[in-house]
């Protein structure tokens, strides 16, 4: 048996400017998934695993399937197809899998266990001589296509890669930072504030469909082939939601360079201050809190409550997606147990995790 680790991933900075390829600073962090693993002769890839339960995907039938959309089987169909359309090499494997990533709340689990598979494939049947990016779009087409999340690539550029890193998905400049938040003297963690992704697809989809429209007045396909000065030049009504989203793409995505820097300075009062302007972007122009879908407020009750605690002490935001999940936050040492005690009195005994980028 062969053993390998795929680390989820935290976002730091860049909410929703992925998939109009922007700027994103994301990170590994301490949890992941551990696959210990072995080839079979059977053309069928079988995994046994306590939270995504045991099943087998047969190699031989490889097509989207829109009943599989939002499952585990779905991401390893989607790997696989995706290494065939490469050309690279697929073959059966047997795979007993153990995961520290708590599920839904925002680390990624779905994209570590794309990357995972993925480089098992890499492994058993490519000589493991299947670079790093190759990897992470394989498993972001299974995310897309399959698993049916309308989702950019941060997330499996950031668990293939297995460090905090700053991309700039237009020109394609990748840069590997090294700085971490207790160097800085603080604590970071995710609340999950109990809501589920379930039913949200059309939700996230209109945030990148609202996008793509404004760049399309521009006679563009994305927004980062906008230039900034030209959209703001224009009289718009910021009533309007996908100029509101445009508002925070721009915004945004000026702010990541930014965040990388504090970040790499040590600057705990700039990063903060950032991170705290994400969070205001993300909820009144980018309106990812709350969905009328399904009218569910518990993320917004979350980001209130850290506001409260940690107004003028450190710094909140919404983490990923939004509209369910949880709560990033930032904080010095000494005042991360009281928050901890006061968010899991709210939201539940462990819902308040500790991160640790790697």
């Amino acid at each position: 048996m062969a053993i390998l680790t795929v680390p989820g991933r935290v976002e730091l900075a860049g909410n929703h400017t992925d998939h109009q390829h922007g700027r994103v600073l994301v990170s590994a962090v301490h949890l992941g998934i551990r696959a210990d693993f072995a080839a079979n002769s059977d053309s069928i890839i079988r995994l046994y695993e306590r939270d995504y339960g045991d099943f087998f995907v047969p190699l031989n039938s490889l097509g989207v399937k829109p009943a599989e959309f939002g499952t585990p089987v779905s991401l390893v169909r989607g790997v696989a197809s995706a290494f065939r359309d490469l050309g690279l090499a697929i073959g059966g494997f047997d795979a007993t899998l153990t995961s520290t990533l708590p599920i839904g709340v925002g680390l990624s689990s779905s994209a570590a266990f794309s990357v995972l598979i993925a480089r098992i494939l890499n492994e058993l049947y490519n000589g493991g001589e299947v670079e790093d990016i190759v990897l992470a779009r394989a498993a972001h087409q299974a995310e897309k296509l399959h698993f049916g999340k309308p989702s950019g690539i941060t997330s499996q550029l950031a668990c293939t890669f297995g460090h905090t890193l700053y991309a700039d998905l237009k020109t394609g400049e990748t840069e590997r930072i090294s700085g971490d938040f207790a160097d800085m003297g603080l604590s970071m963690c995710l609340v999950a504030t109990g809501g589920t992704h379930d039913g949200l697809s059309t939700s996230y989809a209109r945030i990148p469909a609202d996008m793509r429209y404004i760049a399309n007045l521009f006679d563009e396909g994305v927004l980062a082939d906008v230039d900034p000065d030209e959209f703001r030049a224009k009289g718009w009504d910021s009533s309007n939601r996908p100029v509101r989203r445009a508002m925070h793409f721009f915004n945004e995505n000026e702010r990541v360079p930014k965040m990388r820097d504090a970040l790499k300075n040590r600057d705990a009062e700039t990063y903060m201050r950032l991170m705290n302007e994400s969070g205001r972007s993300s909820e009144e122009l980018l309106n990812n809190i709350v969905t009328s879908t399904t009218e569910d407020t518990r993320l917004l009750d979350g980001l209130k409550e850290s506001a409260r605690l940690l107004e003028g002490r450190g710094a909140w935001r919404v983490h990923g997606g939004g509209f369910a999940g949880c709560v990033q936050a930032l904080m010095p040492h000494d005042y991360f147990s009281f928050y901890r005690g006061e968010m899991e009195k709210r939201f539940g005994a462990g819902s308040c995790i500790p991160i640790h980028l790697v």
